[in-house]
């Protein structure tokens, strides 16, 4: 019996993604777990499991196509020797756009679908998908010089790019020449990226606390644990003694480690990290769960793992999914100091710069130090300035005597 092959949920904020990829094609025999195609969601590109047995009888998506839905059908399974049923290549596609709640649509919701198209001049409909409406509009292609061959004579993106092309317009009094402009198609993450911020910005009352940290204890410290690794099996990066240390400074002043929500504030027992991944398309934050509980060395371990699965794009969910504070270092950029944005529903980030000799004063005499600018940033509806400042202070104690990490 033919069965389709549905838009998987792959996070919770998940309504749409992109096909990426298949990595399978029409007559393939399919077993259960095996991985059929990428998906590029609001996270992260992730691959899809196969959850049946049979043959990928006919692709519905393809690659490329944008703004798929969730639980849109992808593609049909059928059993060997089955035919297609006519009615399974009747289902148009149409790119959706997210619901203003950030919630994935109900399976048990029923939506209506309409095919994209396009209207010429003369009226004629014109049925297309949006990236390749963009990539002729980019290219001068004309659309009525299109024959499709997406499912139900669709113009998909290699109709596209077989295309004749229209004459170049004239930008003689545009400005700047369209030639000279490099175009490059926001990814699925992007677009949640600029949507999640905006938010944040926007209805997250931020304030920001800064404190100067002198870090020459710590850098001793770290000096001789890597120094007693055994042929160094690992490598302690200052980077995993501030996740450690914030933790730490979260447990002795709680009211950080809370989120916002109308009716009350969530206090959370578990002090999970999430620590800011700079990848090809945005920014992601995988977790250090229980990072208060753990040695310098497993969190060592760790964050090098999820950082490495981050950039090769393979985190799963809940590698991701979570945390209650987030830590953003851009200290080896030699960026002496910046404010984070929060990342909701989180009610705080510490951004950590860079360290560097500073003249400081002790006593009546003025020494050189190794100094590093942290800025917390704050949702103010959760947690106020004393608070803030008080979390900070603490923090700064754990790294100035930082045999706290270790004991």
């Amino acid at each position: 019996m033919a069965n389709n092959i549905l838009m998987p949920a792959l996070s919770p904020t998940m309504t749409e993604g992109k096909l990426a990829r298949w990595l399978k094609k029409e007559g393939d025999h399919i077993s259960a777990g095996d991985i059929i195609a990428e998906i590029e969601t609001d996270k992260a590109t992730m691959e899809v499991e196969a959850v049946d047995e049979g043959v990928l009888g006919r692709i519905l998506i393809q690659e490329g196509e944008e703004g798929v839905a969730v639980n849109t059908p992808i593609a049909i399974l059928v059993e060997e020797g089955e035919d297609i049923p006519e009615t399974a290549l009747k289902t148009p596609f149409t790119p959706q756009k997210s619901s203003s709640d950030g919630q994935a649509p109900s399976s048990g919701e029923e939506k209506k679908v309409l095919p994209a198209s396009h209207k010429t001049s003369h009226e004629k409909r014109i049925f297309i998908s949006p990236l390749a409406k963009r990539v002729a509009q980019e290219k001068g292609i004309s659309l009525e010089s299109l024959k499709g061959t997406g499912p139900n004579g669709r113009i998909i993106k290699r109709d596209v790019e077989k295309g004749s092309i229209l004459p170049a317009p004239d930008n003689t009094n545009s400005g700047t020449a369209q030639s000279d402009i490099k175009r490059i198609s926001n990814s699925t993450m992007r677009k949640v990226i600029a949507r999640r911020l905006t938010e944040s910005k926007t209805q997250v009352p931020h304030f920001y606390v800064s404190v100067d940290i002198e870090l020459d204890r710590l850098l001793e410290l770290r000096s001789k644990l890597n120094a007693t690794a055994e042929e160094n099996s690992f490598k302690i990066s200052v980077n995993d003694m501030m996740i450690k240390a914030v933790a730490l400074a979260l447990k002795k002043v709680p009211g950080l480690n809370v989120q916002f929500t109308e009716k009350e504030i969530l206090h959370y027992e578990n002090v999970d990290i999430s620590m800011a991944v700079s990848i090809p398309d945005g920014l992601i934050t995988p977790i250090i769960r229980n990072a208060d509980r753990k040695s310098l060395r497993e969190i060592s371990v760790e964050a090098k793992s999820l950082a490495k699965k981050a950039r090769a794009g393979k985190l799963k969910p809940e590698e991701f999914q979570g945390g209650t504070f987030s830590i953003s270092n851009m200290g080896m950029f030699g960026v002496r100091d910046f404010s984070a944005i929060i990342n909701p529903p989180q009610a705080g980030i510490l951004a950590i710069a860079a360290g560097e000799k500073r003249a400081v004063v002790r006593g009546d005499k003025l020494e050189i130090a190794t100094v590093m600018t942290t800025t917390l940033s704050v949702d103010h509806r959760a947690v106020d300035g004393a608070l803030g400042a008080q979390w900070l202070n603490a923090l700064r104690d754990i790294i100035q005597n930082p045999y706290f990490l270790v004991v």
